[in-house]
């Protein structure tokens, strides 16, 4: 069997030989390119389990191969390599399709973990693994999948996951409580290269603030009262796997600056420890909460929500998938059975299901199958075991819902509007949009600082008296390229 074959594109001759070097004593068959149009012509002539592209070449720029292999339909995972700090540039090439990638300068056993990752997924899982799972088989007809139903939307989400588990970008999930965030980083991970690996789900609205350091990074012994014994963090112990931050929203600031810090240089220190010590997690994270709004209400940090958002992840609520609430609530019946017969249900209980809005989603559904087996008479559920008098039903389709009662209304005292002084009068030449026009303005400073520097941003920043970070948030802000 011939030795997998890896395609290198990098400009720098000494670059691309400790490449060449370190990759054929993996035992792999390597091809060498230093321009884009050699590694166009390469990548067409032959097949490849490994596109290794260095982010800026002579006649254009590796963004440009990411997208064309991820395009090429061929599977080819690539990886590139960015120049160190930044991490902005990783970003992009992620989000346009990029497995990994490495910093330069490059650490070799950072680059040997990635090239033996990426090729585990490039090769063809055996079919006896295929759909292995702890849920495996619950589902009538989701194929092993730990999300039940065949609905188009569920459809849909399971073909994306398989296409996500794919990459190793950070991927963020949204979706309402209880519709099965958990389930789906769950799932990425079981199709990804790092199934045999931890999964680590944290809950971070459940930690108290003052542990969270400790919580997440771990300590050195003695580091402060109590800690009697040296501990590994979430970060050590999903190392090589998948960590998910569970309702991420929930972090304090301080903590996300020291998460933000983590996830760029993949690296962590525990508490009393006078080293960092490198770490290979991939990132999934979620929130019932809108992150966005978060950022524009300053509760969240913009420069973490943009390393943790490369792909996003929607789950469709139970109300948007009714259609599967019948094989749901057989599956779900017959996991509470255990080895038993699982209860059935009786006339007209699925249509009274399928009339209420499920505001909670399957984790609501669960709780009300568990709940009317408790009441159910013969292992027959019937509508009156459901307990759903005082929830809220779905009304029919093309009917408004009726208005909640309302038992007390305290009266507001109305608002009488304050004219502005004559003396606060607006010129007539202000411009129709004022955060388009200062935005103009910041850009043209930011321009001109960086031109007057021949583009070094660290003395452009202190040019126009603001740090490097605030430079560089600009200038992704402004979509400010380097030339």
């Amino acid at each position: 069997m011939s030795s997998p074959r890896v395609l290198v594109v990098d400009d720098e001759a000494d670059l691309r030989e400790l490449l060449d070097i370190t990759l054929v004593r993996m035992g792999l068959d390597v091809a060498c390119a230093a321009t884009l149009g050699e590694a166009r012509a390469l990548f067409a002539a032959a097949p490849f389990a490994l596109v290794l592209t260095d982010m800026r070449l002579p006649d254009g720029l590796g963004l440009e191969l990411v997208r064309e292999v991820a395009a090429s339909g061929k599977g080819t995972p690539i990886a590139v390599i960015t120049a160190y700090g930044s991490a902005d540039n990783a970003v992009v090439a992620l989000k346009a399709g990029a497995f990994d990638y490495v910093s330069k300068p490059v650490v070799l056993d950072d680059l040997r973990l990635m090239v033996r990752s990426a090729l585990k997924l490039a090769a063809p899982a055996p079919a006896s693994a295929r759909g292995a799972g702890p849920a495996a088989g619950a589902a009538g007809g989701s194929n092993g999948s730990r999300l039940i139903g065949d609905s188009p939307a569920m459809q849909a989400l399971r073909g994306q996951i398989g296409r996500l588990a794919r990459s190793m970008a950070p991927i963020a999930i949204s979706g309402e409580s209880g519709s099965g965030k958990e389930l789906a980083a769950r799932e990425i991970h079981d199709q990804s290269a790092r199934a045999a690996q931890p999964f680590i789900a944290v809950n971070c609205g459940a930690i108290p603030e003052a542990l969270m350091e400790a919580e997440f990074f771990g300590y050195r012994k003695g580091a402060f009262t109590g800690a009697a014994d040296e501990r590994d963090g979430f970060f050590q112990a999903a190392n090589g796997g998948t960590l998910m931050l569970d309702e991420v929203a929930d972090l304090p600031l301080a903590m996300q600056v020291k998460l933000l810090r983590a996830i760029q240089e993949r690296r962590v220190r525990k508490i009393g420890a006078t080293a960092e010590e490198s770490v290979d997690v991939r990132i999934i994270s979620a929130t019932h909460k809108d992150l966005a709004a978060c950022v524009e209400q300053g509760a969240f940090r913009q420069d973490l929500f943009y390393r943790l958002n490369v792909i996003e992840l929607t789950l469709p609520p139970l109300r948007e998938r009714l259609v599967d609430l019948a094989v749901l609530t057989d599956a779900i019946l017959r996991r509470l059975a255990g080895s038993a017969s699982p209860a059935r249900l009786g006339a007209g209980v699925l249509d009274t299901l399928r009339a209420y809005a499920f505001p909670g989603n399957v984790r609501e559904l669960e709780n009300v199958l568990e709940r009317a087996l408790a009441f159910a008479d013969d292992g027959v559920i019937e509508t009156g075991d459901l307990s759903l008098k005082a929830a809220r039903v779905a009304p029919p389709d093309g009917q408004v819902a009726a208005p909640i009662p309302v038992t007390a209304v305290t009266p507001v005292t109305p608002i009488t509007p304050v004219a502005p002084a004559a003396s606060a009068e607006l010129p007539a030449n202000l411009p129709a949009n004022l955060p388009d026009h200062l935005a103009q303005v910041e850009r043209e400073l930011i321009v001109r600082a960086l031109a007057q520097t021949q583009f070094n941003r660290t003395k452009a920043a202190e040019l126009l008296g603001i740090s490097f970070r605030q430079l560089r948030y600009s200038m992704q802000k402004l979509d400010i390229q380097e030339p």
